[in-house]
């Protein structure tokens, strides 16, 4: 195999971009990467979760490249501007998949690298990473996400997703008080003020983040008044989800007015921090940038 150029790495970049690859429904960019890989010179198949991978060289020491190769929603056109690709999931996160494959290609003596295009991390499934989790951990594992060039990335928020689905006897519209879907936005303001609450003064990564994502109101069969709340959570370090999710509960039996009110837990994940240790991460990244006189940065790009 001859050595690739730097064209050949913009061919991989632009045609992976180039290939739709919604979550859950990535098949064919995997199999396009998997093809590409092998030209490559990678051992490369299609794993058990239906990831991308490859893997390159021989040694004892073991790194794992792990990007994601599904997308959210949304066609963008592929085109290049001013140096710039364009495209769905050219920054999140196929361009880091890319890379990783680009420098896997320049092997290392003594180091194996695997580099897996992991599928259904835009889905709370997360399939494809969580496989390969069971598997027993490398030497080393670098995460392909656009959390910028020149920082460390050690944190994470966690998440939790609530619907809550408030119910009633039907009543006549012209009967006083208010309705089922009012009782919903009079508790869905006391959520967002108890977690506006929660983190005081905080903001970025050190803030609890909570929103509205979806509601449905002023549905009845003429018997039961119903309305739905789906609310979304983002959770710093320090706050545990089983936690946060028994306060809504509390919150929501006593604002429910005149409906009962039922929360059930649609989606979580904990928050994450790694423990820092600011000579091992400059030296990940080749020193701290001059003049810049700030450590390794989370998530939020912290100080």
């Amino acid at each position: 195999m001859s050595p690739m150029s730097t064209s050949d790495d913009t061919d991989l970049v632009r045609g992976l971009v180039e290939i739709p690859s919604v979550s859950r429904d990535e098949g064919e960019a995997v199999e396009w990467l998997v093809a590409r890989m092998a030209e490559r010179g990678f051992r490369a198949t299609v794993d058990d979760a239906g990831n991308a991978v490859g893997e390159i060289g021989e040694g004892p020491t073991h790194v794992v490249l792990l990007g994601h190769i599904d997308t959210v929603r949304g066609e963008i056109p592929v085109r290049i501007e001013d140096g710039e690709l364009i495209g769905r999931g050219a920054v999140d996160a196929k361009g880091p998949l890319a890379a990783f494959v680009a420098a896997a290609t320049r092997k290392i003596p003594g180091v194996r690298v695997t580099v897996v295009g992991a599928v259904e991390e835009e889905s709370p499934t997360s399939a494809g990473a969580r496989h390969r989790a069971r598997l027993p951990a490398p030497d080393w594992c670098v995460i392909g996400e656009p959390s910028s060039w020149d920082a460390v990335t050690v944190a994470y928020k966690g998440r939790l997703a609530l619907r809550i689905a408030l119910t009633r006897e039907a009543r006549h519209g012209a009967a006083p008080g208010p309705t089922c879907t009012e009782e919903a936005l009079a508790l869905w303001t006391a959520i967002r003020d108890a977690a506006d609450r929660r983190t005081p003064g905080a903001d970025g990564f050190a803030r609890l983040d909570c929103r509205l994502e979806a509601i449905r109101g002023g549905e009845s069969d003429g018997l039961v008044e119903r309305a739905e709340l789906r609310v979304g959570f983002r959770i710093p370090p320090g706050i545990a989800t089983s936690d946060l999710a028994d306060e809504v509960s509390a919150l929501a039996r006593g604002h429910g007015g005149d409906s009962r009110v039922t929360v059930e837990t649609i989606g979580s994940e904990e928050p994450a921090r790694t423990p820092r240790s600011t000579s091992r991460d400059n030296s990940s990244r080749g020193g701290a940038p001059p003049g810049r006189g700030r450590g390794p940065c989370s998530a939020k790009r912290e100080p």
